[in-house]
């Protein structure tokens, strides 16, 4: 005998639901019936209507709790339209001057983990990739490998015949084309590109240990090892803690033999294991952030890396990331435009509150008042420094 719909033991078991899982059930029901989903959409209308702003500010958070919550519990339910109209949400909160950057970087994981369960059409997901890459360079930087999988062969090709219209002298593009030329070749799997484009960089200690990690990933040891010995030759560091030398077998590369006893092995200054280089995706991913911060505070790191780590290490060491927050903010500056100035300016004011959080808000001002007498010219920056409602020193008001 089948139990009616609001007998007691349903109304039990429903109400003993978490949110996440209930709101999953009735996502899938109102997809196999229209006039639910309708009347849903249409209250979902209202409410959005009714909030407003104040949606962006105070009532974004349980959204993304939500939808984390539900692609955690692996719901079968596309979650990609949530997704992207919370992160455009917050993008307009963003543009608008509010603080909502860290929301911003959390919404656009969330979104590109979305779109890996229920991809949207490849060619519109790789335009809204470009579209924010080119043309909003104060949002956080996308990462195209956590977009992959979604983009396919049809979506990569896109960006990547994109890219290839870009110059070297194109301005402010080129080296963004560039980092997404060494995404695409590491997504495609095509190890001569990445190590060409890998190996034109300046030479460094983090440079080296990625081409090594490249080239022993596609099982080509012997040349990780060859490559190994010859930063040790160009006298950048030490990469590894071995002997080089071939390796026993292609699955395995070789580790030190250990000493004899009676022979005192030589101690490299700073030692990374060939077999195991440090790897910074893995440090953040296990929470490791001390170790990430040591990691990245080395010769050789990009200020994109320091940048990434620098998130978590300002938490409970706000002291610790204050040069590298002026230096992005150099940076920053140094592409002369109105949306970097725009960012520019953002990143002062993030400033201005770590400063006080160290203990030394009085610093800030000495370092806000050289910045703006060394660029007093730059009347535009002025201007956004002004709109970020950051007070300028009084001979400059």
């Amino acid at each position: 005998m089948t139990a009616h719909p609001d007998s007691p033991g349903l109304l039990e078991y429903l109400c003993s639901l978490d949110v996440p899982t209930l709101a999953a059930l009735l996502h899938e029901q109102a997809e196999r019936d229209p006039d639910l989903g309708e009347r849903l959409r249409k209250r979902a209308a209202e409410l959005d209507d009714a909030q407003g702003k104040a949606d962006t500010e105070h009532g974004i958070e349980p959204v993304l709790d939500t939808l984390q919550r539900l692609l955690d519990a692996g719901t079968r339910a596309d979650l990609a339209p949530l997704a992207k109209r919370a992160m455009d949400k917050i993008g307009d909160a963003f543009a608008r001057g509010e603080d909502t950057a860290g929301q911003l970087r959390r919404a656009v994981a969330l979104y590109a983990r979305a779109c890996v369960a229920h991809p949207p059409p490849p060619e519109a997901l790789a335009d809204w990739i470009l579209s924010v890459t080119f043309d909003r360079p104060d949002w956080p930087v996308l990462d195209l490998r956590a977009f992959a999988k979604s983009l396919g062969d049809k979506g990569v090709n896109r960006i990547k015949s994109f890219v290839d219209t870009i110059g070297e002298n194109d301005g402010r593009r080129a080296p963004v084309a560039a980092r997404l030329r060494e995404e695409l070749a590491e997504i495609s799997g095509d190890v001569d590109a990445l190590v060409a484009i890998l190996s034109a960089k300046l030479p460094s200690r983090e440079v080296s240990l990625r081409i090594v990690r490249v080239l022993r990933d596609a099982g080509r040891h012997s040349e990780a090892i060859a490559h190994a010995a010859k930063a040790l030759v160009r006298g950048k560091g030490p990469v590894v803690n071995a002997q080089v030398t071939a390796p026993a077998a292609p699955a395995e590369l070789p580790r030190p033999r250990p000493a004899p006893e009676t022979e005192k092995p030589a101690e490299p200054a700073d030692p990374v294991d060939l077999a195991d280089p440090v790897d910074l995706d893995e440090l953040i991913e296990a929470e490791k952030y001390d170790e990430a911060w040591e990691f990245v505070s080395r010769d050789g790191s990009s200020l994109a890396d320091r940048l990434r780590v620098a998130e978590f290490r300002e938490r409970e060491h706000p002291a610790d990331v204050l040069p590298l927050y002026r230096e992005h903010v150099a940076e920053l500056i140094a592409y002369g435009d109105a949306a970097h100035y725009r960012h520019a300016a953002k990143q002062l004011r993030k400033l201005r509150g770590l400063y006080r959080r160290a203990g030394v808000a009085q610093e800030f001002g000495e370092y806000l008042a050289g910045l703006v007498t060394e660029h007093k010219r730059k009347t535009r920056l002025i201007a956004e420094i002004r709109n970020a409602r950051i007070a300028l020193p009084k001979d400059r008001r």
